[in-house]
């Protein structure tokens, strides 16, 4: 009689701490055991010469959501987490935002109706606040948190979503009062409005010049900005999609101070530039994204950060705007100025061969730094650890089987998503998914989808663990 629903064996299992050999027993969804030589299973895995990793966490992206400009969102959930289980994640965080004027429970109903019945890897949601009223931070925000709802990202840019200094400080302190994370995309909208301004006077309207608008000083500046509102309120506060050196400086000041500054950063800061902004014609649009990417010497600073533990969670950021759509990139045509482009690349399937390609098999980093950064990070600090990002008895089953010696080049043509390009084309990458398994269920095997839509589940968040490491506030807040 069958011990073990499954049991993978011979494969190199890597955790956020370690790497070893074991095999991995599963029963009803969860690992229940691993060791040498475990007794029989109704299916085997036979995994030699393979990494077990967990599934990839995906802690930003952006599925379905609707926007304020006419444009359309590509991929839903359906789609969206078809591609993020064949590029080895199994767990995605996308945003319920709310918009001016909206109830944040509404939002949130919104974005479960949206969800429901199409996602085949299990899915929690963030919260964007953009309206922060007596109302939401009174009663909406706290009753979301305890629902499960624990982490909320607010924008300091972009005129229908940013929050004033004032209204982040009162966000701040309703998420140490309640226990919930912080994210804030930190750029300077007042700068980038008025270089935007000048730059279209004197007619720089091409995709490349969307990065002169936003030179590193305006999110240094934000960046600064932000962590100190943070230090006042004394709680913790996550940077997200950080992009070179000046950012990471203002990081590493912040942590040298004891402050709990904590760091994303996104494919696009370390394999495309400035210089992609540039391509022929209107092609630069493709790579537009906020904050910009910068140059070879920047790429080089995220990858420090990556490697010496600046940085703790390394996300997509997928924003699956179709380029050749007049409700995607080219809502005002090739000739509008980079203002009106849909800000944003693709990335949820090619986040992790990237990285692990250009990181693990070119000694950049070790196995376990990548798991840290990709899925064991994003599910401790948004409250879904250990259930979520590791390999332990008592996870959910959330394996991936990466083959380390697989070659391939990156091509749209061959990506799940529902975007018409991938910015990565062309990309020669080593090491690739072979096998997803969601709460032991195999989703994707070999480039054959198995599971079928609305077998994903959604997952209430804890409170994040470092939301229970608070500092005094710099002043008395009550």
């Amino acid at each position: 009689m069958a011990e073990f629903d499954t049991v993978i064996r011979g494969a190199t299992v890597a955790t956020a701490a370690d790497a070893f050999e074991a095999e991995v027993g599963i029963i009803g969804g969860k690992i229940a055991a691993m060791g040498s030589a475990l007794g029989a299973a109704r299916h085997e895995i036979d995994a030699r010469g393979l990494y077990l990793l967990p599934g990839g966490v995906d802690a930003h992206c952006h599925l379905d959501q609707p926007t304020s400009d006419g444009t359309v969102c590509a991929d839903d959930f359906r789609s969206g987490t078809i591609a993020a289980a064949f590029g080895g994640t199994t767990t995605v965080i996308p945003f319920a935002l709310q918009m001016r004027g909206q109830s944040l429970r509404a939002a949130v109903e919104d974005y479960h109706r949206r969800a429901e019945g199409k996602a085949i890897v299990d899915y929690a949601f963030h919260l964007i606040v953009t309206d922060p009223t007596e109302q939401v931070l009174g009663q909406e925000l706290p009753a979301l948190i305890r629902d499960g709802y624990t982490s909320f990202k607010i924008y300091m840019t972009y005129d229908d979503l940013k929050l004033g200094d004032r209204q982040i400080l009162d966000v701040l302190a309703l998420a140490r009062r309640e226990g919930a994370m912080t994210m804030v995309h930190a750029e300077n909208s007042e700068v980038i409005g008025w270089l935007t301004d000048k730059l279209e006077a004197l007619g720089m309207t091409a995709p490349r010049h969307h990065a002169t608008s936003r030179p590193s000083a305006v999110e240094r500046e934000a960046t600064h900005r932000a962590i100190s509102l943070s230090e006042i309120v004394g709680v913790p506060l996550l940077i997200v999609h950080v992009s070179g050196r000046e950012a990471v400086e203002q990081i590493r000041w912040a942590r040298a101070r004891g402050l709990s500054i904590y760091a994303e950063t996104c494919p696009q800061y370390l394999f495309l530039t400035e210089e992609d902004l540039a391509r022929p014609g209107f092609e630069g649009a493709k790579c537009l994204c906020s904050p910009p990417p910068r140059d070879k010497a920047n790429q080089e600073a995220i990858w420090q950060g990556l490697r010496d533990g600046l940085f703790d969670v390394f996300s997509s950021d997928h924003a699956p705007t179709r380029y050749d759509d007049p409700k995607g990139k080219m809502i005002r045509g090739t000739k509008a100025s980079f203002r009106y482009v849909p800000n944003g690349v693709p990335g949820i399937e090619t986040r992790l061969p990237l990285l692990f390609s250009a990181g693990v098999v070119e000694g950049r980093l070790d196995l376990p730094r990548f798991v840290a950064l990709t899925a064991a990070n994003p599910a401790r600090l948004y409250g879904l650890y250990p259930r979520k990002g590791t390999v332990a008895v008592g996870s959910d089953a959330d394996l991936v089987l990466w083959d380390p010696a697989r070659k391939g080049t990156i091509a749209n043509s061959r990506l799940h998503h529902a975007v018409d390009f991938t910015p990565y084309e062309g990309m020669a990458i080593k090491g690739a998914p072979v096998l997803a398994l969601s709460r032991g269920e195999v989703v994707c095997r070999e480039g054959e989808l198995v599971a079928a839509p609305g077998r994903g589940a959604f997952l209430p968040c804890d409170h994040p663990e470092p939301a229970k490491r608070l500092r005094p506030p710099a002043v008395p807040l009550s």
